[in-house]
């Protein structure tokens, strides 16, 4: 990126970078969880299927939202459809941090998940929509602040989890006030958008590339969960075979890693992965290299130098995927953005969701290595996906980069696809 174009990129107005930190400080209350499930699972008497299904019970109301989020802000507007995400964050953090049992923390962490939905979906369209630049640097935006959220959380986890388990859910209810009130004072309201019926988030999938797209990104996202929620009893498990002392702020260190990797490969690699091997090249090229990753943690499960090396290149690797397949998505059809955003979005946390639940058979199938295999067999799936629906994308998406184009001698013409 030039430093004329770095300086329009970072030319945004007060509104965005409002919601773009509104946006990081609501994925911390995704990351927070990781570095602390050993410590829940120990201090509440939890088995670690119980702790995992903090992140089920959370994304699976957040997914079942997101089909009617862009609904609600055809109603309410963007602005008030933020903020009410937020405040609910608010209310079901702070419960939680009080909470006794795990069971009363796994159904306020589905409270926390209608609140994600709420914000998750309208920052991505809200950012898209005032963002200069177009929608590609409004997604790399967003991208990044999801990254960097999920880089903080496992370290604000982490930190305020050798205080106490409690004090990671308290202290995200105080980032959310703030973020909220960033939200309320720097973000003018946004255009209402065009009423649109309460099924339109279901009837959008019939859009055959939005719904390919969508797909493939449920089972990426099946192994982003794997890392953020297994992972952490999986380098547990390693540090003991390994006689290395560990804590919930060493797990914390490492998923900062995790984080870190995903936001700055997510904001310096998926244009020029698009501009020079083309969108779907690319975002094949990152499934596939997610999969060499995932075999890699599967084959060393007991190697804790290589198991924490491998969580931390994985972030990089997800944070490339996950923006080149919001890219695709948004830009696969006409559809407004809150509507896309919302159906998108609701298939990929969908499959977050979805990880833990079968976590324990794929154990009981492979032992400790089983949700990596499991993981690797769904990026295989999500690749086939792709390959299988390539007719149904437009020209545009389908178009090579520059290796294939100046290989081939030319260049295919942007074109809507019949399905689009």
């Amino acid at each position: 990126m030039s430093s004329r174009t770095a300086g329009k990129f970072l030319a945004q107005p007060a509104s965005v970078w409002a919601i773009t930190f509104a946006t990081a400080v609501s994925f911390v209350g995704i990351g927070l969880v990781s570095p602390i499930l050993p410590t829940i699972a120990n201090e509440l008497q939890a088995s670690a299927f119980e702790s995992m299904l903090l992140f089920t019970s959370s994304l699976l109301v957040t997914a079942g939202t997101m089909f009617f989020a862009g609904f609600i802000s055809t109603r309410i507007g963007i602005k008030a459809t933020l903020v009410s995400g937020l405040v609910l964050i608010i209310i079901f953090a702070g419960i939680s941090g009080l909470s006794d049992t795990i069971g009363q923390i796994i159904g306020l962490r589905a409270g926390w998940g209608f609140g994600n939905a709420l914000f998750f979906t309208m920052a991505l369209a809200g950012i898209v929509g005032a963002a200069n630049g177009g929608s590609a640097a409004a997604i790399i935006l967003y991208e990044a602040a999801l990254g960097m959220g999920m880089a903080l959380g496992p370290l604000v986890g982490g930190t305020l989890g050798t205080i106490s388990w409690r004090a990671p859910f308290l202290g995200t209810a105080l980032l959310t006030a703030l973020a909220a009130t960033t939200i309320a004072i720097f973000v003018k309201p946004l255009p209402k958008p065009d009423d649109m019926p309460i099924s339109v988030g279901f009837s959008v999938l019939r859009r055959r590339p939005l719904l390919v797209w969508s797909a493939a990104s449920l089972c990426a996202n099946f192994t982003v969960i794997c890392v953020l929620a297994y992972a952490p009893h999986a380098l547990a498990g390693a540090a003991k075979a390994s006689g290395a002392e560990h804590s919930s702020l060493t797990l914390g260190l490492v998923f900062f890693g995790w984080g870190s990797a995903l936001a700055i490969f997510s904001l310096v690699l998926p244009r020029l992965m698009s501009r020079y091997l083309g969108l779907i090249p690319a975002i094949l090229t990152g499934l596939a290299l997610m999969a060499s990753g995932m075999l890699v943690l599967a084959l060393n499960i007991h190697n804790l130098t290589i198991v924490i090396v491998g969580i931390i290149l994985m972030g990089g690797l997800q944070g490339v995927t996950n923006t080149l397949f919001t890219e695709a998505a948004l830009n696969a059809t006409s559809l407004p953005h809150n509507i896309a955003s919302s159906s998108f979005s609701a298939l990929r946390f969908l499959g977050g969701a979805i990880f833990p639940l079968v976590s324990a058979p794929l154990i009981a199938l492979w032992g400790a290595p089983g949700p990596f295999w499991g993981s690797l067999l769904v990026l295989v799936l999500a690749a086939c996906i792709i390959v299988g629906g390539y007719r149904v994308f437009s020209a545009a998406q389908r178009q090579r980069g520059r290796i294939f184009s100046r290989a081939a001698g030319s260049v295919p013409t942007h074109t809507r696809s019949p399905g689009a």
